[in-house]
């Protein structure tokens, strides 16, 4: 038995989904543990390509069990949406291969008419949020008034839970402008959902908990990454739930010591999507040479990600909060025609140096980085499938990630597709 959980260690966008996909093959169940629809995973199979950003990725494997965990903020309208896609593709999503837990918190319409009216409030200060109502989502969670989905397979509940939600939510309306929520319409809506998803629902911390006990293999799938953590990323320039190893306990059911091993995936380079600090961005031809290289659109929203050169110090640092014990390496083949490759190794202020990402943002948009520069390789890595095909300019600088972030790499990839991987540990 091993269960294994797979996190982000940059902003987010690091390739998780073909990882995750491609480690499904070995696990009996595949659970998302926290997050909504606002990130996205891309599998490219063969001649297919799908885009999820709720369903987890091992879905696509038609023997396995999905399961979204309470730690999860869930929009039933995508969540159908997503099913339906699936559903034409040939990929059937039943009852018994997608497992719902019935305290997952419900995405409501006037969640994103929240997230979208701030946004535009705020103006130059606004997060850069996707708008898909997740933050004000979690705030109903954590302010305990939230519509969970075990409430939908009781009528009463529904009605007197959307009361207490509309109380709130007229308030903070009323103070932006908008009209107030149409109870009745939205139970209709509510009550024609849950006639489609009620199934799905079922209390999935005991299932887990059965697998474990017998020795089944649970692959736990996180969402965005560790420096988008609302406790430790680049705060207020985060998402609203923990992305870090420790949200797959809590988020799913199961305790934290049924963790056995903690897969970080990390680009070859660095991307962002929205507000906050990045400070390896580059606005030269060497970023632009990435961002199409490496097809750098947001899977969910289609924004451009911001990019930039590889930042050790962050995912040591994710390294060190998730208790990473190995890092798939992604997206090196973006790198193959580049003459000089740098490598952040730290950062300076005047004359003051850090060699850690700094907490405060207040400090954190002021670094300039370190940089450490070596020779580039001038080969093409796409596609192989072994370390020793690797050019020796690629390895040493593979080896050189793993000494600035005090990893190991178990695995790289060298392309989109499956067999475009080099396993050189096997992550559980």
């Amino acid at each position: 038995m091993s269960n294994l959980v797979v996190i982000g260690t940059q902003w987010g966008d690091e390739g998780k989904g073909k990882i995750v996909d491609l480690l499904s093959a070995e696990a009996d169940t595949i659970v998302r543990f926290q997050g909504g629809h606002n990130a996205g995973h891309t599998l490219v199979i063969g001649d297919q390509v799908f885009k999820l950003s709720l369903l987890p990725s091992g879905i696509i494997r038609n023997n396995k069990i999905a399961v979204i965990g309470n730690g999860v903020v869930l929009d039933p309208w995508k969540l159908l949406e997503e099913i339906e896609q699936l559903n034409s593709r040939g990929i059937k999503v039943s009852s018994d291969r997608l497992i719902i837990s019935e305290n997952t918190p419900l995405i409501l319409p006037f969640h994103k008419d929240l997230d979208l009216l701030r946004e535009q409030k705020a103006g130059s200060e606004k997060i850069g949020t996707t708008g898909r109502g997740i933050g004000p989502a979690y705030e109903d969670k954590v302010g305990r008034r939230a519509l969970r989905t075990g409430d939908l397979k009781d009528i009463n509940e529904v009605k007197r839970k959307l009361n207490v939600i509309k109380a709130h939510h007229n308030i903070l309306r009323a103070g932006l402008g908008a009209p107030c929520i149409d109870e009745e319409e939205l139970f209709n809506e509510l009550m024609t959902v849950a006639k489609k998803i009620n199934d799905f629902i079922k209390p999935v911390w005991k299932l887990l908990n059965d697998q474990i006990a017998k020795n089944k293999n649970i692959l736990f799938e996180g969402a965005q990454g560790s420096m988008l953590d609302v406790d430790f990323g680049t705060y207020p320039f985060v998402t609203s739930s923990s992305t870090n190893a420790a949200a797959a306990a809590f988020g799913s059911g199961i305790a934290h010591n049924k963790i056995n091993s903690v897969l970080g995936i990390t680009k070859a380079y660095t991307t962002r999507v929205g507000e906050g600090p990045m400070p390896t961005e580059l606005f030269d031809d060497i970023g632009q040479h990435l961002a199409e290289e490496g097809n750098e659109k947001g899977t969910v929203t289609g924004r451009d990600r911001r990019c930039g050169w590889f930042d050790a110090p962050i995912v040591r640092r994710s390294c060190l909060l998730n208790g990473v014990t190995s890092l798939a390496l992604t997206k090196i083949d973006v790198l193959d025609r580049l003459e000089k490759i740098k490598i952040c190794v730290g950062y300076r202020v005047g004359k003051e140096e850090f060699s850690d990402f700094p907490i405060t943002t207040s400090l954190a948009n002021r670094l300039t980085p370190i940089y450490e520069e070596i020779d580039g390789w001038n080969s093409s890595t796409v596609g192989l499938e072994k370390i020793d095909q690797m050019p020796t300019k690629a390895r040493a600088y593979i080896q050189r990630i793993e000494e600035l972030t005090e990893s190991k790499i178990s695995i790289v990839s060298t392309g989109p597709e499956r067999n475009q991987t080099i396993f050189i540990t096997n992550p559980f």
